[in-house]
């Protein structure tokens, strides 16, 4: 796929595709993070003097969409550098910083992101994990769900909420919730879908934190929260078209080779155009994707709130058409094993789920952007 990025920007693309065409569809999780890790693109993003490479969300999206382009995706990715690691950067204290940021871009420790609950749905306002204070400390209380790579982090970025001593309303804040906490608990839950990193409902029972566990200002609310999940959705995007363009390169190479009669399948244009169709679709993706990357690197968060969403939403639907008509394609083949596309068919769903759904997206662009009235 041709691109319009700098020179820097392809370099670093050539090489991520070369790591992950050694690692392969059959790739081992911890070995893959390894040795990314290793050759600094795990910590791409995040500041030089703690690590990291210097960069931002742009070549850290790069690095997880050429991953799974080869059919190798890190979803912790979006995780633990993405949103963790651009969080404390931003507005952890220098403590957190140098506790945190060297050890999230070598890779040798990782953090999960604990925001979704179960009765508050895409209504962050709703969220009921609430925290107060018990002299110098903080009691954190509450419940988690689809929180990913729980038992492989060595601590949760925790959503919660704290009472504005002004106003009496509950605003949001952010801790960091060492894994073995006393009163922190986790269920795996019993998902369908097949992937290394496991889902897992949290629960947080009267969990004491010491005051150094918030990041960041009490009083920044909205602000600090909106700093993960832009990252978050650039990430799902760059997720996403990896995904897609994995799915089309299998349906192209089998188009090629596959002849029922006299011509192989591809010359057909019930097959070619699909197939074109999904190709445009996800550079179209792609471009929003960078568009969204280089507002937010550029420090324009409303902006980039806006592309950032757009972004996660035409890359999820493009991911979807590609993995479907890739499947197609192949026929019965492409239900087998051996092409590793039947998987896909499951995971191309989460693009549009989450972190937030297309229709919540489309919510956000009617009312943000168009300025239509709420419904709700």
């Amino acid at each position: 796929m041709p691109t319009i990025e700098p020179e820097e920007h392809k370099s670093l693309r050539e090489a991520v595709a070369a790591l992950g065409k050694r690692h392969g569809r059959d790739f081992n999780r911890e070995q893959l993070w390894s040795e990314a890790a290793k050759l600094g693109y795990l910590g791409v993003n995040l500041p030089e003097e703690y690590g990291g490479g210097g960069g931002g969300i742009a070549e850290l999206s790069i690095v997880l969409e050429e991953l799974g382009a080869a059919g190798c995706p890190l979803l912790m990715m979006v995780v633990s550098p993405a949103i963790c690691g651009t969080v404390i950067a931003r507005f952890g204290t220098e403590a957190q910083k140098q506790e945190w940021l060297p050890a999230l871009a070598d890779g040798t420790r990782t953090m999960a992101f604990g925001i979704t609950e179960p009765d508050a749905g895409s209504n962050s306002h709703r969220i009921t994990t609430t925290a107060h204070r018990d002299g110098a400390d903080w009691l954190l209380t509450g419940r988690k769900v689809f929180i990913s790579g729980v038992d492989i982090a060595d601590a949760t970025l925790i959503v919660g909420r704290t009472e504005d001593a002004r106003t009496g309303r509950l605003k949001p804040c952010l801790f960091i919730v060492p894994r073995d906490a006393e009163g922190f608990t986790r269920r795996q839950m019993d998902m369908e879908l097949q992937a290394a990193e496991k889902q897992f409902e949290l629960a947080l029972d009267d969990v004491r934190l010491p005051a150094e566990a918030l990041v960041g200002d009490e009083d920044a609310g909205l602000l600090q929260l909106f700093a993960g999940l832009n990252p978050e959705r650039i990430m799902t995007a760059a997720f996403a078209i990896g995904m897609g363009r994995y799915a089309l390169s299998q349906a192209i190479t089998y188009a090629r080779d596959r002849t029922v009669w006299n011509t192989p399948i591809g010359a057909h244009q019930a097959i070619a155009h699909p197939l074109a169709q999904a190709h445009i679709d996800l550079e179209l993706a792609r471009l929003m994707m960078q568009k969204a990357a280089h507002l937010y690197d550029a420090g324009d968060d409303v902006a980039a709130g806006e592309a950032a969403n757009m972004a996660k939403y035409a890359a999820g639907e493009a991911c979807v058409k590609a993995v479907d008509q890739a499947v197609h394609t192949l026929g019965g083949n492409g239900l087998t094993r051996e092409f590793g596309l039947a998987s896909l068919i499951t995971a191309a769903r989460v693009a549009r789920i989450a972190p937030v759904s297309r229709e919540m997206i489309l919510n956000y662009v009617s009312h943000q952007t168009l300025g239509l009235p709420k419904s709700y």
